[in-house]
């Protein structure tokens, strides 16, 4: 636990520090930080190289490789990331309300930083530096926990952040790795809520159930994306294709791609040949209900379990309904409160289904795959929560404030 308390301290000391900066103080920061990403991109893809060398070595599954894998690309957006986020407004020292009492009192509410997040993660590198970017530039110091797979990259994107901080007089300990990626030290961490303020997961359902069961900090629960599409009676179905295709394999392994279709009747036998067409090009195995497979001998039988089911892979689940009751029914039974999308021209149906999905993030003929913090015009994102309680879906700045009261009086006393 002694090296666990001292990470805490150095990342409480660090708050301290970012919590008196001003805006241009923490652009100044962020911009250098992006600039020498780039500069030692090589550096990080060297390291990124070991990391993927080692998963395929281990046998881990395409999908996953590919949220593991930085390219130039990839580096070039986590930088792009860090300097949009440097044009979006400041939250911290808004003040959202003031209010005169009979007495005379002033009373407030200002924004502030929640102080120093914690963030247990796996693979997916380039988290580390979206998860430093929106904490830094809220004022919290920010403590990461990756996993194992991606330890070798992590390690790199962090040294770099830091030595571009100290070089811009920042404190380097803005963002600190823990470096031991044991389980015992991810569970001693949980209970780290002497100096951590706020616990965040962003990973499998288990990593994420794991994290809920055993902390002694508050969690904000990022879920695990079992998201749907309905195509309604009156879609469009071409529209339905290209969208489904988007939605489930333009990246694999991520949470926000499709893993469950739902048809209703009346167009399944038009539909469905065409999109087991579609997905069949390309490599997607399909399991459906019996009514499915009826329509195409390509579709294997569905288990209980596929409903429910987070593929990160080439698989979809396909079930068809008599209704949009039906679909709406089966998708808030099944989904895991991420992302669900209806594909319709019917005004009253879009509506039914924004108003009675319970999800994170609803759609009306667009791709789940939007579900982003980039995408949502956030710059980045610290995770997609799908709880309600101080915040949900896409996470970017003001999901990591918190407000306090402030009163301004004039010797008052209280009778």
């Amino acid at each position: 636990m002694k090296y666990l308390e001292e990470i805490g301290l150095r990342a409480r000391a660090a708050a301290t520090k970012l919590n008196v900066l001003g805006q241009e103080e923490k652009n100044n920061g962020l911009r250098a930080c992006a600039k020498a990403l780039l500069e030692m991109e090589e550096i990080i893809l060297k390291a990124n190289e070991t990391d993927v060398t080692n998963a395929k070595n281990n046998g881990v599954k395409e999908s996953l490789i590919d949220r593991l894998s930085l390219t130039h690309e990839r580096i070039v957006s986590m930088a792009e990331g860090l300097k949009e986020i440097t044009g979006l407004d400041d939250p911290i020292g808004e003040i959202i309300s003031m209010k005169n009492r009979p007495n005379g009192l002033s009373i407030g509410q200002k924004r502030v930083p929640l102080g120093v997040v914690g963030i247990i993660y796996e693979s997916r590198p380039n988290v580390t530096a979206d998860a430093f970017g929106l904490c830094f530039k809220t004022g919290n110091a920010v403590i990461l926990r990756g996993g194992s797979d991606a330890i070798h990259s992590n390690k790199a994107i962090v040294n770099v952040i830091q030595k571009a901080l100290v070089k811009v007089s920042l404190p380097g300990d803005s963002v600190i790795l823990i470096e031991d990626t044991s389980r015992e030290t991810a569970t001693e961490l949980m209970k780290l809520n002497k100096y951590i303020d706020v616990l965040i997961p962003r990973g499998g359902e288990g990593l994420i159930k794991s994290v809920v069961e055993n902390s002694t900090i508050p969690v904000i629960e990022t879920g695990t994306g079992n998201c749907h599409i309905y195509v309604d009676e009156f879609a469009d179905l071409d529209m339905a294709v290209n969208i489904i295709i988007n939605a489930k394999t333009q990246r694999l392994g991520v949470c926000n791609a499709c893993e469950s279709l739902v048809v209703h009747k009346s167009v399944a036998k038009e539909f469905i040949p065409q999109i087991v067409e579609a997905l069949t090009l390309r490599n997607v195995e399909i399991r459906g209900d019996m009514d499915s497979r009826v329509l195409s001998a390509q579709i294997k039988e569905a288990a209980e379990e596929d409903w429910g089911r987070e593929y990160l892979d080439s698989i979809i689940s396909l079930k068809i309904v008599n209704s949009i009751e039906e679909g709406i029914s089966h998708i808030n039974k099944y989904n895991t409160k991420h992302s669900e999308a209806i594909i319709t021209k019917d005004y009253n149906n879009s509506m039914k289904f924004l108003n009675e999905i319970d999800a994170a993030a609803v759609y009306v003929n667009a791709s789940t795959r939007f579900t982003d913090g980039f995408e949502f015009g956030f710059g980045a994102e610290i995770g997609i929560s799908t709880q309600k309680l101080h915040a949900r879906g896409p996470m970017g700045l003001l999901a990591l404030t918190t407000t306090k009261y402030i009163i301004f009086g004039n010797g008052q006393i209280r009778p």
